[in-house]
């Protein structure tokens, strides 16, 4: 299993709207990024993620499984976007901030410290478990 951070802004895609889509998940459509799409395209089935609240909140709210691979981007006709569908695993017990991540000297190579503009991002095993611990979710 591989680990990834899904960036949304809550005003146009929040952490309620995912969890209100249930087992049926939703496309993470809309990316126009090669780097970020290139990542959805290494996605396997049952992969995790951080659903990220990024703008005003700039959080980590909760996690989200890939629960289709990738397949061509409904909201455009350009063969070159792909999206992966994800459903909502669960919330965070504590939301944990951007601030949060940087202040913590054992996340300072995580890519969202380093491109904090990227949308879809690979996280790692130990990124993964110190970002669970502190934001109190178990799975």
């Amino acid at each position: 299993m591989r680990y990834w951070l899904f960036k949304s802004e809550p005003n146009t895609w929040s952490w309620d709207q995912q969890v209100a889509r249930g087992e049926a998940g939703e496309q993470w459509d809309g990316v126009r990024n090669y780097q970020a799409r290139n990542n959805m395209r290494e996605m396997q089935l049952g992969d995790r993620g951080f659903f990220y609240h990024s703008l005003s909140e700039k959080a980590v709210v909760g996690v989200v499984e890939v629960s289709a691979l990738a397949h061509p981007d409904s909201t455009t006709d350009d063969p070159r976007w792909d999206c992966v569908d994800i459903k909502a695993v669960g919330p965070f017990a504590t939301p944990v901030t951007l601030a949060d991540i940087k202040a913590d000297p054992r996340l300072s190579d995580m890519v969202l410290v380093k491109n904090s503009r990227l949308s879809v991002q690979p996280v790692t095993q130990a990124e993964w478990d110190i970002i669970c611990a502190m934001g109190g979710f178990s799975a």
